[in-house]
């Protein structure tokens, strides 16, 4: 089923047609064909066949061209999947090769660990990472990630990978110098590998099910390290529950990235310079309250923590600085803000002071970077949560 785009420049009625045609064929796509998933943790009866093997030359540049015919790749070159390298990835993996580990917005493809393997041979992940990849898949089909609307929207939204734990060190993941840069084959590798999985086992195709109007840069590959040692406060894995011996894998629906460049020394002009970078009308967090995160630097964390700030307070602070009118919005956001957020905020005028966030805590800081007075402001998607899972590696 295809849904038409833009709505934007539709009328109400036009769209109105346009979505009982899709309840039309959704009702007709329901009735013809016999839905397997996971619900509410009972798996129903299903059966995945194993990938098949292509007989091709041995030619580096012949398989490219034909992985790229075939719209396998991300547009770089991939390294071809032969079985000895899928057999390879396999020998790291915790659980059986036709272990069904999810089925993946939004052509709801079956994601087994044989065919995860194959898309991580093709990214190039070290196969000791394998199961990192797992517990990153296992993160995103969450329900609070919402990968059906992050798959099929026109925002461009990508997944950020951030990994804490004794893996970071183990695996030569970069949480330092240029952590969300290039020059890191862990952090390139494992954020290429979950996007090929996404594209080639979800179905997400630019310009089919994938919307995005122009898309970024991070879709191809945005992993990182939170670099634990250098911060003063809680890691993301422990604000989660996890301890210090278990490793994890977060994925973050966002946006963007801004860097955020100040030299004062002062944690409290820090904190509302920041929080002037993270105010912007045209934004999906402000119309439904999202879940925004700040990538503070081990400098300006240290500044901030000298004003007296733990990270409860820096996430107070931010969450009241960042209050804007809801008049600041254009018109039709601001009428979407009225109907997302009346639960929350009750009736909405154009002198409401918008929280960013439902609440405090939904601002996230993880530390991350080398020396300098950079941090950078990760706006989020909006309607979609970051999701933590424990990483199992495998018995050796």
């Amino acid at each position: 089923m295809v849904i038409p785009h833009p709505f934007g420049t539709r009328s109400l009625d036009e769209v109105a047609v346009i979505a009982r045609s899709c309840v039309e064929q959704l009702v007709k796509l329901i009735s013809d064909q016999q839905l397997t998933t996971t619900v509410a943790g009972t798996t129903r009866q299903t059966t995945v066949s194993p990938a098949q093997c292509l007989a091709l030359d041995d030619d580096f540049d012949a398989i490219n061209e034909a992985f790229d015919a075939q719209r396998w790749t991300d547009g770089l070159p991939i390294a071809p999947p032969t079985p000895a390298r899928v057999e390879r990835m396999l020998a790291h993996s915790p659980l059986p090769r036709d272990t069904l580990i999810a089925r993946i917005p939004p052509a709801f493809g079956a994601a087994t660990v044989e065919l995860l393997a194959i898309n991580a041979v093709m990214a190039g992940l070290p196969p000791a990472a394998f199961p990192v990849l797992l517990a990153a898949v296992e993160a995103v089909v969450d329900p609070v990630f919402n990968l059906q609307a992050i798959q099929t929207t026109t925002n461009p939204v990508a997944v950020w990978l951030i990994v804490n734990g004794p893996v970071v060190e183990r695996l030569g993941f970069n949480a330092s110098f240029n952590c969300l840069g290039e020059g890191n084959r862990a952090n390139a590798t494992l954020g290429r590998a979950l996007r090929l999985v996404m594209r080639n086992v979800g179905g997400a195709l630019p310009g089919e099910m994938d919307r995005a109007t122009q898309g970024q840069p991070a879709r191809y590959t945005l992993c990182s390290a939170e670099h634990e040692a250098a911060s003063p406060w809680t890691s993301v894995r422990a604000e989660q529950g996890f301890g210090p011996d278990v490793s994890t894998v977060t994925a973050v629906p966002m946006e963007g990235t801004l860097n955020m460049n100040t030299h004062s020394k002062d944690g409290d002009e820090i904190l509302r310079v920041f929080s002037a970078s993270m105010i912007h009308p045209p934004s999906n967090e402000y119309v439904h309250g999202g879940e925004p995160w700040l990538l503070i630097s081990p400098e300006h964390a240290d500044l901030i923590t000298k004003a007296g700030y733990d990270k409860v307070g820096v996430q107070q602070r931010l969450w009241e600085l960042t209050k804007m009118p809801a008049s600041s919005m254009a018109q039709r956001d601001f009428e979407r803000a009225r109907t997302s957020r009346v639960i929350e905020l009750g009736e909405v005028g154009p002198e409401t002071l918008l929280p960013i966030a439902h609440r405090a805590a939904d601002i996230r800081i993880v530390v991350a970077g080398g020396p300098g007075t950079h941090s950078v402001y990760v706006p989020c998607f909006g309607n979609a949560r970051a999701v933590t899972r424990a990483i199992t590696m495998p018995d050796r």
